[in-house]
């Protein structure tokens, strides 16, 4: 629980992004009861209640652990250890970054179910207390090979799985995504191990102003901190040439989105977003509804800021995008609302240049095809984990700097125009790339 300027902010950590319907209801019964009404979706696949009522904190929390939703429900029972490990959760609940596959567990394309290395995942997380001083950002990515993944976001540790020989392999990285290059490969019932391992060499050789891999590996190189993992570990990762050379298939990501069949019979899933990662109590209830009629009675969080209700009979699925529509949630990648993304803003942080949120609403009536754009009110880019095509940076109220995704250029990328208004952003988006900046 932490302090916003629109009230208290709840985050809820929902390992691998699953969050069962009667989880949805309770969270919605909280947000009515002890909140705004508001709930964020966020990029690392959780949930965020907003406008939490001064006072409410405790019941909060408790409405929430009794639904299966915080440390103590997710700490083994451990005899004789029950007190320090929960003692510990609570410490470490601010990692909330495992991050699956929306379609983990679901996918019959997938290498490996990777919702079952969850709890084990969890357990050393939350079993050692020297890992509650890891950042609230530093990010794990376990990815099971299924059709749809985040790539697209930059993770501290990184596990994908991969047919080795005549089993499955997870191959493993820091500091970015399946897409550049393995460090090794481990079996399955090696990962919780490795993990453990590479924490603690990254805690190691972290230097206090040092806050995510990147930055370690910065300093002494992804194989250096390899090597000193090995400290921990009583086996060697495999390094052989099938590892050394393999690269994940790509992803489409607009298949976040709508109605997709996963097997012959055409069960499938169906995928949505709420406008700008936002939804009041009585959508995340009628989701849950959703869900339980349609469904398997889960929700899966999105790391884009969006939710999919898996296991759809293909029958239904019509009916369900249509209910979705109803609800307000965008189903098409093509529509404007579903390539934008925007911080709290000005409205519920105070760090904000400006209302991000009510500028991006307006921005979506002119934003030009195929411009995929973030909206960001400080430098700390909260609402994006990954580089954006283009970032609209407030400099003050209504006013942005607009920046190109540029490999040459670090941060948000290249500067190309200063000091827009949204309307003047608007038709910057729609004119030819320039060589220099317009100042």
């Amino acid at each position: 629980m932490v302090a916003a300027r629109d009230g208290g902010l709840c985050r809820i950590r929902l390992p691998g992004g699953r969050l069962t319907a009667t989880q949805a209801q309770a969270v919605a019964q909280a947000a009515r009861t002890h909140a705004s009404g508001a709930i964020e979706l966020t990029n690392r696949a959780n949930l965020q209640v907003r406008g939490v009522c001064a006072g409410s904190e405790h019941a909060l929390s408790e409405t929430l652990m009794r639904a299966g939703l915080g440390p103590e429900a997710d700490v083994p029972a451990i005899p004789g250890h029950d007190a320090a490990a929960r003692e510990n959760a609570c410490a470490a609940d601010d990692l909330r970054n495992l991050m699956l596959s929306p379609l983990a567990g679901c996918d019959p394309e997938a290498c490996f179910d990777t919702t079952q290395l969850v709890a084990p995942i969890l357990d050393l997380l939350q079993g050692e207390a020297r890992f509650a001083a890891l950042s609230p950002k530093f990010a794990l990515l376990v990815d099971g090979g299924e059709r749809l993944a985040a790539l697209d976001h930059p993770h501290d540790i990184w596990l994908a799985a991969l047919a080795h020989e005549d089993s499955v392999a997870f191959a493993f990285g820091l500091a970015g995504t399946p897409c550049d290059g393995a460090l090794g490969a481990v079996t399955p019932a090696q990962v919780p191990a490795l993990i453990r391992a590479l924490l603690h060499a990254f805690l190691d050789l972290a230097q206090d102003d040092k806050r995510r891999m990147r930055e370690v590996c910065a300093v002494h190189g992804a194989h250096a901190v390899l090597q000193h993992a090995q400290r921990y570990l009583d086996f060697a990762p495999l390094r052989d040439e099938s590892v050394c050379r393999w690269t994940r298939a790509s992803v489409e990501t607009a298949a976040r989105l709508g109605a997709h069949a996963l097997h012959a019979d055409g069960t499938g899933y169906a995928g949505a977003q709420p406008p700008l990662a936002r939804l009041d109590a009585g959508t995340l209830d009628a989701l849950a509804s959703l869900a339980q009629t349609h469904g398997d009675a889960t929700l899966r969080i999105t790391p884009w800021q969006g939710v999919i209700l898996p296991n759809v009979a293909a029958g239904a699925m019509s009916l369900v995008l249509a209910q979705l529509r109803t609800l307000g949630l965008v189903t098409d990648p093509a529509a404007p609302l579903a390539r934008l993304i925007a911080c709290t803003g000005s409205a519920g942080c105070a760090k904000s240049r400006a209302d991000t949120k009510a500028d991006a609403q307006r921005l979506a009536a002119s934003l030009p095809a195929q411009a995929d754009v973030h909206l960001s009110g400080c430098e700390r880019s909260c609402a994006a984990a990954h580089r954006a095509p283009w970032t609209l940076l407030a400099v003050a109220h209504g006013c942005y700097d607009l920046y190109a995704r540029d490999a040459a250029h670090a941060g948000f990328g290249r500067l190309v125009a200063s000091h827009l208004t949204i309307e003047a952003a608007a038709q910057r988006l729609a004119q030819p790339p320039r060589s220099t900046p317009d100042v």
